[in-house]
């Protein structure tokens, strides 16, 4: 297991250039990650010469840059906003790909007042494979993620409730797109995440470890204090093989501590779980 994080608790001063994305990568590396992750809408170009110099922060910490959350939007009412999402994410390839950062997060889509769940689905569908061959030529690997709302979105995804999320995996079954499983945000409609994770496992190629307050409701909170199934799904995956990128979706607001406390837990957990799977093992033989 490789430990990465997403800084949700930093996107206000990421936002408002308080910090930069070079203090942010700094920091990654007291905190002792692996890796680093980036929301797009704090990268402020895509031209050759900025990405250079953000390659060479991340390499100057000496941690890095995993995964390029990003948020398409593949399920907007107006066709060529759809297009435009589509060409979004072909620049954001690109982008990754000048940073050496091998995931691309990608979301479904909103859920636009108005259409209905047949549109939406074929959309969505449409909208996260339409990438995958650009994304193969240039070394990068798109994850699909059991969303709940993007910084700069007004609605949820369109895919929540899981059904949808399970139905888009489902049609997606024969190309290369990816899973990005997140820990917590099943639970913001009330929906189990070890059974959607159970349909999905072989599928995952990355996890969001988040965690929330209560069950319907999206509230953040530190990491390991909430009611997400952080342990029984790490068993979960570890049980079946899995040993890739887990990035910490760290959205608690309670400072640097509040990181500090998720990565020890975060490594703690992976741990525990992994010694329950080697006792599972030793049980049954």
């Amino acid at each position: 297991m490789r430990l990465s994080c997403l800084p949700v608790s930093l996107y206000p001063d990421l936002a408002a250039r308080r910090i930069s994305i070079g203090d942010w990568l700094r920091m990654a590396a007291t905190l002792g990650l692996d890796g680093a992750d980036l929301s797009v809408a704090h990268i402020a170009s895509r031209a050759p010469a900025y990405l250079a110099a953000l390659a060479r922060e991340a390499r100057d910490a000496g941690v890095a840059i995993v995964m390029l959350a990003t948020y398409s939007d593949f399920t907007h009412p107006d066709a060529t906003e759809r297009a435009r999402q589509q060409d979004d994410v072909r620049a954001w390839i690109e982008v990754a790909a000048r940073l050496g950062v091998p995931f691309l997060r990608l979301t479904a889509g909103q859920a636009h007042p108005g259409i209905t769940e047949a549109e939406g689905l074929a959309w969505a569908v449409a909208g996260l494979t339409a990438c995958l061959d650009d994304a193969a030529a240039a070394g990068v690997r798109l994850l699909y993620e059991n969303h709940v709302r993007g910084a700069v979105w007004r609605a949820n995804d369109f895919t929540q409730p899981a059904a949808r999320f399970l139905e888009v995996v489902h049609r997606t079954a024969h190309t290369t797109l990816g899973v990005l499983f997140d820990t917590a945000n099943c639970l913001a409609l009330g929906d189990d995440p070890l059974a959607v994770l159970a349909a999905v496992r072989e599928r995952v190629v990355a996890v969001h470890m988040s965690d929330i307050r209560r069950p319907g409701a999206f509230e953040p909170v530190l990491i390991g204090t909430g009611v997400a199934p952080i342990e029984p799904v790490l068993h979960t995956l570890i049980a079946g093989g899995f040993d890739g990128w887990i990035s910490i979706e760290e959205a608690s607001h309670t400072g640097e501590e509040g990181f500090r406390h998720a990565v020890d837990f975060a490594r703690r957990t992976w741990v525990e779980a992994a010694l329950k799977v080697g006792s599972d093992a030793r049980n049954v033989s």
